[in-house]
């Protein structure tokens, strides 16, 4: 029998795991000694606890489970473990970056190995139709929540899956199924968990997340017509998509060509959503449309304005206000504001400096980050990010508090000032629309 091949799997909990889930686990040709953990994609997550994935989800051949550990020491856990392949799975990153990784493996003596969808995504028996984007807060969601709405007003039951994000004890949340508020607690969520699933709940849908998405697509085929992918960042769908919507941000021209898998999701796209057109200068959406007709003239393209509006009946005008925003669109996601920021001018309000009384982990935040400056990511990945979170929101000397992230931060710390909560949705502009291709998909798919 050959000798077994050493691998290093290289992630940010999520693509990673799916990546040995469909590729690696009960394959007798590989060893997957060890996941690293990408700090910056997963603020909080590398700390010097030793984390494993679990035996009960590693399969046969791994008895005490894989060790889970810093990208930072990468290179001495392939010396130290005479690793053949190092496999990079995780999203959002830039191809200079991916390249940097690819030096310190090859440097260190393993292969550096990029895997395709086509051996990741996983075909499902009901029709799907997936939503990702060329990078991380281009307004996905957005669009996977239209999407939904539309189906299911037409009377199909739908079903939507999110790219994972576990954070807590993998075992408990390899298959979670979200449908009311309660359900954050039955699977311990973080903040960012509940950026991602909150909106959903809040209007009535059901979504599903975890670690083993064969698993998940099982259960969530037993109640559904249809599939909606919602993947994370610019991840590539896990499942083979019926109909593939890219979306894309002209706030951050270029970067459709420039970001790792984000290019690779724009090359395939059967229909693109140029998202933001209120926001963004006429040059560079049309740089962006000109990226797009060479890397897909095939693919149908969908402009769509971004709205923000008050989810409270509040006037902001002269108030003082420190601004929350998503924390993933402004950490890796590179942004030096969101939809908070855009309701708190529009409506007059006055935006404090938050770095006079920034707590805690969040200082280093602010470090790692320097192009955050007027408002506060929402960050949660743990109990002590949490509690920094809030201490720095109640120290803060202004008359209320702007939440532009996609949960009521209300509803999981105490604040000491009024909230006013921000929401945001797409809206169409000329033809075609997303509405327009999914009744193609329709008909192609759903009639019989």
């Amino acid at each position: 029998m050959s000798k077994k091949r050493k691998v290093v799997i290289i992630g940010a909990l999520g693509m990673d795991f799916h990546t040995f889930n469909t590729v690696f686990k009960d394959n007798e040709e590989y060893e997957v000694v060890a996941f690293t953990i990408a700090g910056e994609q997963n603020i909080g997550t590398t700390d010097e606890v030793e984390k494993r994935y679990p035996p009960e989800l590693a399969g046969k051949l791994y008895p005490y489970g894989i060790p889970m550990v810093s990208e930072e020491i990468l290179e001495k856990v392939i010396k130290d473990n005479e690793v053949d392949e190092v496999v990079f799975a995780y999203s959002d990153v830039s191809h200079e970056e991916v390249m940097h990784k690819a030096s310190i493996a090859l440097a260190a003596g393993a292969n550096y190995r990029l895997i395709s969808g086509k051996n990741t995504m996983l075909k499902a028996n009901k029709p799907v139709v997936s939503i990702c984007a060329v990078r991380t807060g281009c307004g996905k969601s957005q669009v996977s929540r239209s999407v939904y709405r539309y189906l299911k007003n037409k009377g199909y039951k739908v079903v939507a899956i999110r790219e994972p994000m576990p954070y807590g004890n993998l075992i408990e949340q390899n298959v979670m199924r979200f449908s009311k508020y309660e359900d954050f607690d039955k699977y311990n969520c973080t903040i960012e968990e509940r950026e991602e699933y909150e909106p959903y709940i809040e209007q009535g849908l059901v979504i599903y997340s975890g670690v083993d998405y064969e698993k998940i697509l099982h259960e969530a085929e037993k109640e559904s017509d249809v599939l909606i992918f919602d993947g994370g960042n610019n991840e590539i769908s896990f499942y083979v998509p019926d109909l593939l919507f890219i979306v894309v941000d002209p706030l951050r021209a270029g970067h459709e060509r420039s970001f790792h898998p984000g290019e690779v999701n724009a090359r395939v796209a059967d229909a693109f959503v140029i998202n933001k057109i209120n926001s963004a200068k006429a040059e560079d959406i049309q740089k962006v449309e000109k990226n797009l007709e060479l890397l897909n003239p095939d693919a149908k393209r969908i402009l769509t304005n971004s709205i923000v509006s008050l989810l409270d009946d509040v006037d902001l005008k002269g108030k003082k206000a420190i601004i929350v925003e998503d924390g993933p669109t402004l950490t890796h996601g590179g942004m030096a504001y969101g939809a908070g920021y855009v309701a708190a001018t529009q409506n007059g309000a006055i935006i404090i400096d938050p770095k006079h009384y920034i707590s805690g982990s969040l200082k280093k935040v602010f470090e790692d980050f320097p192009q955050l400056s007027e408002i506060v990511p929402a960050m949660g990945y743990n109990d002590q990010q949490i509690k920094d979170l809030s201490d720095t929101l109640n120290k803060a000397e202004c008359d209320l508090i702007i939440d532009g992230s996609p949960i009521n931060l209300a509803k999981l710390i105490e604040l000491n000032k009024p909230i006013v909560r921000v929401g945001y949705d797409i809206e169409a502009i000329g033809n075609p629309t997303i509405e327009d291709v999914l009744d193609e998909f329709e008909k192609k798919f759903l009639r019989n």
